[in-house]
């Protein structure tokens, strides 16, 4: 087992290092300057497909093969992407690989929240050599943007909404003149080709910032929608629930595809307010319901029949992390679920063994 194997979750470019590596070789069209690869292969990456030599290349993003277009095409220029989306339609995941395959690095990211300072952003102070030698070039503690600046690379920065605002508007300068001034030194460092910001944001969850009228306008926005189908958003969870117990070791086989759709199904279902055929309506959980949730309640389930079953995910493994992910308010979301279960689960034919498991869990 090599180092990388004992991790948890390798970045990107390490865990896809195989399809980034035959992607570059037959990637025979022009690269913008720094680009590992060409706009065309980062789609490739991105979308998955066969290449003319016989390498497959698996699909990073299910969906609407436009969107990734467009957001490539974006980073191709001087403007900077922001990926906005409700939680749980793969922002973060399309930013990682996106990075990944224009830089080979997918580390220079800025996370933020309520609590990040305008430091994490432009740069900080070694406060030692600052009190020892005074503002210096090695007093510098340079932020993942100001890495990326210098190198060419690709900047991520994360959640840009939970961001304070003066924080946000701390990044005009970066995305409109290419510069970040040091103003302590009378110095500043200028963006070499090839750097770029991908951000992501989301305006449904609570605590979030509105971006101001300027920082908007340095953005093009490219909107990642939830999944259009229940086959769409099947392949998903199948896809990333593949990838996840890999990673995982879990020793249990792999998921039935009706389990899938089964949880799936609710997601939906309770996310849309109305059943699959339309004909009942229903109270929406205030939970985002969303795809990310859906592989996080197949994926426990798998671990409880792992360890405490035969290996075989049935409903009564999925039905704790299925309550757990829709029950987030003990008394509008208990409601809103013991309404679904009695009026559709309950009636649904195949469905006797979700339902008996989910009234248990909620007992």
């Amino acid at each position: 087992m090599t180092a990388l194997d004992s991790v948890l979750r390798q970045h990107a470019e390490q865990q896809y290092a195989d399809e980034l590596d035959a992607l570059t070789a037959a990637d025979t069209r022009q690269r913008p300057p720094r680009w590992k690869m060409s706009p065309w292969a980062v789609a490739t990456y991105l979308l998955g497909g066969r290449l003319e030599n016989g390498a497959e290349i698996s699909p990073k993003y299910i969906g609407n093969p436009r969107v990734i277009e467009i957001a490539v095409a974006t980073l191709a220029t001087d403007r900077a992407l922001l990926l906005l989306g409700v939680p749980g339609t793969a922002k973060s995941w399309v930013s990682e690989h996106l990075a990944a395959a224009i830089s080979g690095d997918s580390t220079l990211v800025v996370q933020g929240t309520a609590g990040t300072s305008e430091e994490a952003v432009r740069y900080g102070w070694n406060y030692a050599q600052l009190l020892s030698k005074g503002p210096s070039q090695d007093a510098i503690v340079p932020s993942p943007v100001m890495r990326a600046m210098r190198a060419g690379k690709i900047a991520r920065i994360e959640e840009l909404t939970r961001m304070p605002g003066e924080v946000q508007d701390s990044l005009i300068s970066v995305l409109s003149e290419k510069v970040l001034p040091i103003a302590e030194l009378d110095d500043e460092v200028l963006a070499q080709k090839g750097f770029n910001i991908i951000a992501t944001a989301n305006d449904r969850d609570r605590g979030v910032n509105e971006l101001s009228s300027a920082l908007k306008r340095r953005f093009n926005t490219v909107i990642l929608p939830p999944p259009r189908t229940a086959d769409e958003e099947v392949r998903i969870v199948e896809t990333r629930v593949a990838s996840v117990g890999r990673a995982l070791e879990l020793p249990a086989e792999a998921p039935a595809l009706e389990e899938i759709r089964r949880i799936v199904t609710v997601f939906r279902e309770l996310r849309e307010g109305v059943t699959a055929d339309g004909k009942t309506k229903l109270k929406v959980p205030s939970a985002s319901m969303s795809t990310a949730e859906a592989i996080s309640v197949i994926t426990h389930g798998m671990s409880l029949a792992a360890h405490f079953g035969d290996g075989v995910l049935r409903g009564a493994d999925l039905a704790a992390g299925m309550v757990g992910a829709i029950v987030k308010d003990p008394l509008q979301d208990r409601v809103a679920m013991l309404e679904y279960l009695e009026t559709v689960v309950k009636e649904r034919s195949g469905w006797k063994d979700l339902y008996r498991a989910c009234r248990e869990v909620m007992e």
